[in-house]
Order: structure tokens, then C-alpha cells, then sequence
């Protein structure tokens, strides 16, 4: 009874705040680029904050967490690093300012827009929005997974409330205040996230008797081909496959229409300095605390669920079991903490999603449409995308022998990323990416999925497929690591045999880079 007071308390308190932040932002949001970008003039903070939450959702707390620290133990922290230095760190190096520069030089207000103006062809604009609005959606509905666990550990209520509940008022916010009021409140989500995983490390580890206690019990554990050690080792029991996780989980981002947007909205050069320290450290204490904590998952393992089937355990179910021991005040913040965490990706999704199809697609056929015709576009589909999450994430819990949504979601970040990463970071960089190169890297990393979801939705034996493909798509996991880095080969490959663009075309749009300031402005903005 103790622990629904508190949770009831600090859930009021922060919907309020959530509700207020989108009205008190509604008159930044009356034009396209205000309503999409925040004006082109959000600040370090909110960027790096912005960037942070829509990484780390509550399937990397609740799912990632407890299947990763289950499979690999405390070197499953190495995720989380990954995520920080290649996902964080790198990605706002290198992309960062350049997409800044160039999309502003561009008038891009999203991926697909880049992909049309940059290489000046309205059919690859028009496709790789279809590619989001196809796998964005699962991925969107994926969002809502390990809610239910989390509640039930404290309310009583049916899991649709739950989702409902959720939808309604990020919905709220979103539409009055657009990307500005996401960013306010991705920060004030940020905030929470950062003391409730530091709160929840350090109570999980005292109720196992310290780190050095939890970490020997850890050790002594067994796993396949190890008596003892492999899950309190530096690299796990299983290097290889975790190095998969870190290079899909971390090189991934740069290739997600929702997490690269956040550079178009940049204000200044110093703020993407701020941004970078900030959306680094907010990765290492997020993303490394959670896959940190998933980490001693086995030493609940005679108490969470199991499959009854194949034997194998719940992975949904690890974290809350180890939470459902903690007092009651953690156990209200780990509420706050992943109904934030899922509010501030699923905004940030909804907001990419509704952009894309009325600026990319609407407004392709309708060339006519108002500055105000495009805001209530973006706003009729943001009802409408979070509404189709919403009753995807009904129906998968509701019905658990529909496999295709479930397994939808586990390609699609591999899918985005495989199609978009390669044409963008070549696009940025490089003036002789050709259409056909972006085109076939679109169906690469497109075909790459539907293989993926054909095999798991059959059952295939991929054994029997050989060592390289049989490796290859035994998960999503592996097989979107091929789409990704096969991309970076397809591009620069197709690009040497296919039709150039026009030369003079490119060289006005790379003129952009070295405007005369104090330096280049590939290395300052002005």
C-alpha cells in the first residue's frame, strides 16, 4: 500500500509537469521548422538530453538489461560503453556538425528530405520515407514492452490502461508543443533517468551484500565450457556475439532518422562541444548503469519466470524480479523512471514518424500546402502514429500467438539502420555517392530484414545454411550488423560503376563547409 502512495504521488507530479511543459511551449510551435526543429535553435543541454532519451528507451532497461546480463554477465556493461563512446561520442564528432551545417544549407527538415534534396531525386526522398513509416512503427510499439511487469509490481490495473495512459499524454504534449516541448521534456525525463538507474545500481548491490560480494557469487555461477568465472569476466562467455550487440546498439544511431534529427536543431558551434561532454557522460551513467545492473540478473534465478515450453527464461521478467525486493520509495522511482524513459523515445518517434509522412510524402503530392496546412498535418499524424503503436502493443500482449509483430520490432532497428546509415554519412562526406548507390543500399538493407523475419516468423534451421550465414541470421542482432556494415561497402561499390551527379550541383552544396568565418565552417559554426 506503501509503495502505490508514493508511485501515485510521484506519477501525478510528473504528469503535470509533462502536461504543462506542452502548453507553456505551444506558441513555439506555429511554423513548420519551429513546430519539426524547435527553430534550429535548441541548446546544448536539451540537444545532448534530447539525444540521451531517445537512445535509451525502457526496452533497454527492462528487455535489453535482462536478456544482455543473463546471455553475458558484467561484460554486458560493455554495451552500455559502446553506446556512450560510439553511439554518443562519435556520432555527435562526426555527424554533428555536418549535418547541421548541410541541412541548413539544404532546408532538410528530415532524413528522407535530406536524402531527396541532397541527391536531387524525389523518388528516393518519397522511398526512404515509406522504409520509416514501415519500420518505425513496430519499433514505436516496442516501446510500451516491460510496462507491464514494472506496474504490476505496484498497480493492479489492466496493461491497455497502462498504454493508454502513456499515449495520451505524451500525445498531448507532442502536439501542442511540438519538438520544443519534447525537448524540455526529454530533459526533465533525462534528469530522472539519471538518479533512478544511480538510486537502483546501488540498492540492487546492497541487498546482494556489496559489489564485491554480488560479483563473487556471480563467479561462481557456471556456464557452457566454464566451471566458474565466465559471467563476472572481462569479455563474457561469449566475445563474439557481444561484440555484435555493441556495434548494433551503438553504430545503429547513426543511421535512425529520430536520433540524427537532433543535430538539424543545433544553435551553435559551442553547443555542440557542451552537447557532446553531455550526451557522453548522460550514455556512460544510462546506458552502462542499466546494462550494468542487467549484469547480475542470474543471482535472481530461482525466482523469475521461465518459459514453460523450451525452458529458457523471460527475459521481460529479470529486471522487475530483481527490482520487487527493493524499498518502497526505489521501486516508485523505477516507475517514473521507465514510464520517462519510454515517453521521451516514443515522442521523439511519433514526431520523426508524422514530420516524415507530411513533409516527405503529403506534401510531395499536395505542393501547395501552407506552413499551417503542414503543422496540423504533422499533428493529425502524430494522434494517428501513436494511436497505431498503441493498439499494435494491445494486440501483441493480447494475443501472443501473433509472432509478426513481436519479430517486426526486433528488425526494424536493423532495417532503418542498415538502409540509411551508409547514404547519409557518405552523403555528408563524400561527393561522389551516386542515386543508384543510395537506391541499393535502401534495398540492401530492406532485403536484409525481410530474410531476417522470414527466418525467425518460419522457424527455419539456419544451421544448415553454412558457418558465416547460419551465424548470421540465428538473430536480428547479427543480421542487422550485416545490413549496416554491408551498406558501407554497397555505396562506395555501386557509386564506382553508376552515373555521377552533376558535378557543379555537388560543389555548391559542399560550399556550405568551407564558408569563411573565423575558421571553415566545417569546424565552426558561425
Amino acid at each position: 500500500m506503501e509503495t502505490q502512495v508514493i508511485s501515485s504521488i510521484f506519477l501525478i507530479i510528473f504528469f503535470a509537469v509533462m502536461i504543462f511543459v506542452g502548453f507553456y511551449t505551444r506558441n513555439m510551435a506555429k511554423d513548420v521548422e519551429g513546430f519539426a526543429l524547435g527553430g534550429r535553435s535548441v541548446g546544448p543541454w536539451l540537444t545532448a538530453f534530447a539525444f540521451g532519451t531517445s537512445y535509451f528507451s525502457a526496452v533497454i532497461f527492462v528487455g535489453y538489461a535482462g536478456q544482455f546480463g543473463w546471455l553475458y554477465g558484467m561484460s554486458a556493461t560493455w554495451a552500455g560503453l559502446g553506446n556512450a563512446f560510439i553511439g554518443s561520442l562519435l556520432a555527435w564528432n562526426i555527424l554533428g556538425r555536418r549535418t547541421r551545417i548541410m541541412t541548413q544549407k539544404l532546408d532538410a527538415k528530415t532524413m528522407p528530405d535530406f536524402f531527396g534534396k541532397r541527391f536531387d531525386s524525389v523518388p528516393l526522398k518519397v522511398a526512404a520515407s515509406v522504409i520509416v513509416f514501415i519500420f518505425l512503427i513496430p519499433y514505436t510499439a516496442s516501446l510500451y514492452n516491460g510496462l507491464s511487469s514494472l506496474f504490476g509490481l505496484v498497480f493492479n490495473i489492466p496493461y491497455w490502461l497502462v498504454i493508454a495512459i502513456m499515449a495520451v499524454l505524451t500525445g498531448i504534449y507532442v502536439v501542442f508543443g511540438g519538438y520544443t516541448a519534447t525537448a524540455i521534456n526529454d530533459f526533465i525525463q533525462g534528469i530522472i533517468m539519471l538518479f533512478g538507474i544511480s538510486a537502483v545500481i546501488i540498492a540492487v548491490l546492497n541487498d546482494n551484500g556489496g559489489l564485491v560480494e554480488a560479483a563473487k557469487r556471480l563467479s561462481e555461477i557456471p556456464a557452457e565450457n566454464w566451471e566458474h568465472g565466465a559471467f563476472s569476466s572481462f569479455f563474457g562467455p561469449d566475445p563474439l556475439s557481444l561484440l555484435f550487440v555493441v556495434i548494433l546498439t551503438s553504430l545503429g544511431t547513426w543511421g535512425l532518422p529520430q536520433m540524427v534529427s537532433k543535430f538539424y536543431a543545433i544553435k551553435s558551434e559551442k553547443d555542440i562541444h557542451k552537447g557532446t561532454v553531455i550526451s557522453t557522460i548522460f550514455a556512460v551513467i544510462v546506458a552502462g548503469g542499466c546494462y550494468f545492473l542487467g549484469g547480475f540478473g542470474r543471482l535472481y534465478a530461482e525466482r523469475i519466470q521461465y518459459n514453460e515450453t523450451t525452458g529458457k527464461p523471460l527475459f521481460d521478467t529479470i529486471v522487475p524480479t530483481m527490482l520487487s525486493t527493493l524499498p518502497s520509495m526505489i521501486i516508485a522511482i523505477v516507475i517514473v523512471l521507465v514510464l520517462a524513459a519510454s515517453m521521451s523515445t516514443l515522442s521523439s518517434l511519433v514526431l520523426t514518424s508524422s514530420s516524415t509522412f507530411t513533409l516527405d510524402v503529403i506534401k510531395t503530392v499536395r505542393k501547395d500546402m501552407s506552413e499551417k496546412s503542414q503543422v496540423s498535418g504533422m499533428r493529425i499524424f502524430i494522434i494517428f502514429f501513436i494511436l497505431i503503436s498503441a493498439v499494435l502493443a494491445v494486440v501483441k500482449d493480447s494475443f501472443p500467438g501473433i509472432t509478426f509483430i513481436a519479430q517486426m520490432m526486433g528488425v526494424s532497428w536493423g532495417a532503418l539502420a542498415g538502409a540509411f546509415l551508409a547514404p547519409f554519412l557518405y552523403g555528408l562526406y563524400w561527393k561522389n555517392v551516386t542515386r543508384a548507390s543510395v537506391a541499393a543500399c535502401y534495398i540492401w538493407g530492406c532485403a536484409i530484414a525481410v530474410i531476417q523475419l522470414f527466418v525467425t516468423l518460419s522457424g527455419t534451421d539456419v544451421s544448415s545454411w553454412g558457418s558465416f550465414f547460419g551465424f548470421i541470421f540465428k538473430s536480428s542482432i547479427n543480421s542487422g550488423v550485416l545490413a549496416m556494415v554491408g551498406g558501407l561497402i554497397v555505396v562506395p561499390l555501386v557509386s564506382a560503376f553508376t552515373a555521377k551527379m552533376d558535378a557543379s550541383a555537388v560543389d555548391e552544396m559542399f560550399t556550405s563547409f568551407e564558408k569563411k568565418v573565423e575558421v571553415p565552417q566545417k569546424e565552426a559554426l558561425d
